[in-house]
Parts: structure tokens; C-alpha cells; sequence
């Protein structure tokens, strides 16, 4: 017999654990206990037992994971042969043998008269009873051995499929750009198949190798509350960030309920005034990789081509100290800036990867509509049988009336892997084996140029 539950709930990406303590009252010698609102998704094979009162002298001999559920389908599978009545829409009542509930409702009525019916348009379905091995909630059935009668306190431990959290983040970036202030929300999603009243709820952050699901034993239906958790009042305990082996653990500092099919968000991090900065790259939309045709065969009329170039805008800010001063667990983020009526409007969302403490968060906010420029190749020569010259020229322009803007402009190096910047009139920082990097600021509706001669041999 039950009398009280202790939860605790771990979630990791896809599965739970749960630790669940009950009192149950056991008899000496052996006993059959069922055990009832566990998960539906639970994976049996990861159950552990123990009674906490006598764990030497009391152990599970057998153990059986029952979820096969009351719900119409099962009941007409152990229906087959037997007497049902059901009623139509229109209201005509049938009662006979049930031959075959597959795709439709077969029944043979008293002299041998059949009635096919469409299950889809029958009102109501009465049976004359509730079959053995049906039942109403995910169960485990035990049969205990216990050396000791009486009152025991047991701790049940197990895995279950359909549970997840992320990390979801709301930014407002300050008109001018340079400062933020952030939120971050633990935002967990529950289809295991129950709900988990007051429990101590933490999550791992990190990618933990689990072993895939391979079946799921439940239905899960495809729709969820969200029911968002916010402070009371300023003095309300955080949730506490620490090390767990290689990875995060986020310990909410009180009792919550997770329901079945329910979304539910914790708030985990707040970071308010955070030093930001907005930059623009500019540069071609697809790049070219390398080809020997490129420098063996060069096509003039294809590479003296100008091409026009858009500029993508990008957020910065750092989780050191003297910025947010966290680690952020991967996660959607979405970032806000408040219009001239105080409106805060979306202004670009994309996702982020774990990031540890004192890393920079660089984020892709679309593309930026007053800074453009174009690309022409001025000089294309080969001057040796392996040897190639090609100058570039990059024509930038900043339409903002009032904002100076930071320009990085990318050039992938890419007609052979042997190259030599011969000129170039401003400083570049060579990124990788094929790249370099131009960075200029552009003056509110002001222009820019990049120059640069390079030469390939092969």
C-alpha cells in the first residue's frame, strides 16, 4: 500500500531519470505489488529496486512492465467473440457477437444476421466488462521476496524516452547597439506518458551518448500546455549551475510539477547591461572551390565579371565575467530591439552551441539593408606556364545616415592552394589555409575601397 511519494527528476536530451521513493507495506515472504504511474515510455530494462528499510533481506524475483491500456482498440481485440452493443449516430442500437473489430465493426446478431459497421460513425461502444490484463495506467508488476513484514520505504530508479530540455533565450539589444540584456530559460518538454507532481526537478547540459530509442510503447499526442515560471519577487533563489563529469547541471532550487504533454520553462540565467557590438560581412554568396580548371583555363569573360555583394549582420557579446558571466547550454536564442514606442520587435533568431564561460557568442541576425558593394576582378593573367596574377577590387558603401558600421569582408583564396598576396592597400588577417580577412569602418553614408593583387602557382 501506498502513502507517500519523493520525486526526483533528471533530464537529459530525450530521456529522463527518474528516482522515486514510495513507503509500501510488504508482507513476509512473497509478495505481488503493482506498482502504478510510472512513466509510459519507461525502458523496463533500466529499473532498479531496493527497499532503503531491509535491503538485505528483500529483493524483486520477477518483474513485468504492464502497458497494455485501456482504450477502445484494446478492448475490441479482447472483445473478439464476445457479446458487445453499440450505438450508431443516428441512434440505432446494435447488440451481437463481435467477428472482427480490425477496419470495421463485424457483428452477428442473435439468429445469425450480420451488421458491418464503420467505427468512425458509432456514438458509443458498452462491454460487459473490464478484460483481465487491461488496465488503466502504465504499471510494474513485481513479485517481491521480503524477510521482514511490515512498513518499507523502497527507492525505485529508471530511465524513460520522450522527455527533452533545451535552452531557449530571449535578448533586447539596446538602440545603438552596445549594450544587451538577457534571459535564459530552461524550456522542457514532457511526452513520457505521466506527470510528475512535485519533484526536484535538475537537467544535464552536454551531449551524453545514449542509446537511441528504438520503439516508443506509447502514443504520444502532438500537442502541449506551456506554462511559464517567473519570479515572485527579487529575493527568489536561482537555479544553481555546476559540474557534473564533463558536462552542466542545472539544480532548480524547488518542488515543481511536469506534466504529461506539457511544455514548462524555468528561468536559469538573467544578465542585464552585457557589452555588445554589431559587424556586417560582406562577401559573395556562393564561394568557389578549388579547381585545376580554374587556373589552367581561366575564362575571361566570366571572372572580370562584377558581382554584387550583401552584407550579413551579426550580434557579439561574451560570457566572460564582465559579460553574461555563464555558461550557456546550446539553445534557440532570439533577439529583440525596442522600437521608438518602446515596442520591443524581433529583429533575428538562430541557435547556439554549448558555450562555456569566457567564450564569445556570435550570432546571425539576417541580412543588413544599407550596407552593399560589389566585387570585380580588374586583372586576370597568366604570366608563366603555372603562374596566375589576379587583382581584386571591393567597393563598399554605408547608407546609414547616423551609424558608422564594422565591415569584414572574407576573400577565399580558392584557384590553387599555393598562393602569395603580392599587394593589397589596407592590413588583412589570414583566417585559414584558403582565407583572409579585410575589416574597415565605414562613416555614417560614407564608402570604403579593398584592393588587393594575388598570385597562384601550381
Amino acid at each position: 500500500m501506498t502513502h507517500h511519494t519523493r520525486l526526483m527528476l533528471t533530464v537529459y536530451q530525450g530521456t529522463g531519470l527518474i528516482r522515486e521513493r514510495r513507503k509500501l507495506t510488504l508482507d513476509k515472504g512473497i509478495n505481488i505489488v503493482n506498482f502504478t504511474d510510472v512513466a509510459a515510455s519507461i525502458k523496463p530494462e533500466t529499473v532498479k529496486f531496493v527497499s532503503l528499510t531491509d535491503p538485505d533481506g528483500t529483493r524483486v524475483l520477477e518483474q513485468n512492465y504492464v502497458y497494455d491500456l485501456v482504450s477502445s482498440e484494446a478492448l475490441l481485440r479482447r472483445f473478439i467473440d464476445e457479446t458487445i452493443t453499440v450505438t450508431a449516430e443516428d441512434g440505432t442500437v446494435y447488440t451481437g457477437k463481435l467477428l472482427n473489430a480490425a477496419n470495421q465493426i463485424v457483428l452477428q446478431h442473435e439468429h445469425g444476421q450480420l451488421s458491418v459497421l464503420q467505427s468512425a460513425n458509432l456514438r458509443d461502444m458498452q462491454f460487459p466488462s473490464l478484460p483481465d490484463g487491461l488496465i488503466t495506467r502504465p504499471t510494474l508488476r513485481w513479485s517481491i521476496f521480503a524477510n521482514q513484514a511490515g512498513e518499507h520505504e523502497i527507492e525505485l530508479t529508471y530511465l524513460t524516452h520522450n522527455m527533452t530540455w533545451n535552452a531557449t533565450y530571449n535578448v533586447l539589444l539596446a538602440r545603438g547597439n552596445q549594450h544587451l540584456n538577457l534571459n535564459g530559460w530552461i524550456t522542457i518538454e514532457n511526452h513520457s506518458g505521466t506527470t510528475y507532481h512535485n519533484s526536484k526537478l535538475k537537467c544535464i547540459g552536454g551531449e551524453i551518448s545514449i542509446i537511441p530509442q528504438q520503439q516508443t510503447l506509447s502514443f504520444v499526442r502532438r500537442y502541449a500546455n506551456t506554462k511559464f515560471m517567473m519570479r515572485s519577487d527579487d529575493n527568489f533563489e536561482n537555479v544553481e549551475q555546476r559540474d557534473l563529469f564533463e558536462y552542466k547541471l542545472y539544480d532548480v532550487p524547488y518542488l515543481t510539477t511536469i506534466r504529461n504533454n506539457e511544455i514548462k520553462q524555468i528561468e536559469f540565467v538573467i544578465a542585464q547591461h552585457v557589452p555588445a557590438k554589431t559587424y556586417f560581412v560582406c562577401s559573395k554568396e556562393n564561394s568557389d572551390r578549388f579547381s585545376y580548371r580554374h587556373a589552367d583555363e581561366p575564362d575571361l569573360e566570366r571572372y572580370l565579371l562584377t558581382e554584387k555583394l550583401r552584407a550579413a549582420v551579426y550580434l557579439q557579446f561574451s560570457t566572460t565575467k564582465d559579460g553574461i558571466d555563464a555558461d550557456l547550454p546550446a539553445g534557440d536564442i532570439r533577439v529583440y530591439q525596442e522600437d521608438v514606442d518602446g515596442a520591443a520587435l524581433l529583429i533575428g533568431e538562430n541557435k547556439i552551441k554549448h558555450t562555456p564561460k569566457g567564450e564569445e557568442v556570435t550570432i546571425y541576425l539576417g541580412k543588413a539593408f544599407d550596407i552593399i558593394g560589389e566585387r570585380t576582378p580588374t586583372h586576370f593573367e597568366l604570366i608563366g606556364e603555372k603562374v596566375l596574377q589576379e587583382s581584386i577590387e571591393i567597393k563598399l558603401r554605408n547608407r546609414k545616415s547616423s551609424e558608422a558600421a564594422e565591415v569584414r569582408v572574407p576573400e577565399r583564396l580558392f584557384r590553387w592552394s599555393n598562393w602569395q598576396i603580392l599587394n593589397a592597400n589596407m592590413d588583412y588577417t589570414q583566417t585559414d589555409a584558403a582565407n583572409i580577412e579585410f575589416r574597415l569602418t565605414l562613416p555614417p553614408d560614407g564608402e570604403g575601397i579593398i584592393r588587393y593583387t594575388v598570385q597562384y602557382s601550381w
